[in-house]
């Protein structure tokens, strides 16, 4: 645990991985490192970017096309959702499943603040 916090504090000192190079906040940066280490940047990169899933960078606050033709907004509700219940509203053109995970309420926090630090816009802005 103490090898987790002391990366998560160099990542915040150093950037942490921000979009453009910008500096990432406390809970942010505990996200990144939880995606890097609970596997979702095997899928989604391990800086957001995205692979053979979605890309995280940019997401926030954007639509989303689902694989059943709806759309829906990319906020803290849709994202917590999104990683909580991977199957509920798969994106639209990626086929590969999410696997369950164990996060907690907080771990999921953690990682939505991340991808909403990627973001472009809060939503509705």
């Amino acid at each position: 645990m103490a090898e987790a916090v002391a990366l998560v504090v160099m990542l915040a000192a150093c950037g942490g991985g921000g979009k453009d190079g910008a500096e990432l906040s406390e809970q942010a940066a505990a996200g990144r490192t939880l995606a890097l280490r609970s596997g979702c940047a095997s899928c989604h990169g391990e800086d957001g970017a995205g692979d053979v899933g979605p890309p995280f960078i940019g997401l926030y606050g954007t639509n989303v096309e689902l694989a059943d033709g709806s759309t829906v907004v990319a906020d803290d509700a849709y994202l917590s959702r999104s990683i909580t219940e991977p199957g509920a509203e798969k994106v639209a053109g990626f086929d590969v499943n999410m696997p369950t995970n164990g996060l907690t309420d907080d771990e999921v926090a953690q990682i939505v603040t991340w991808i909403r630090e990627l973001g472009p816009k809060e939503p509705g802005s």
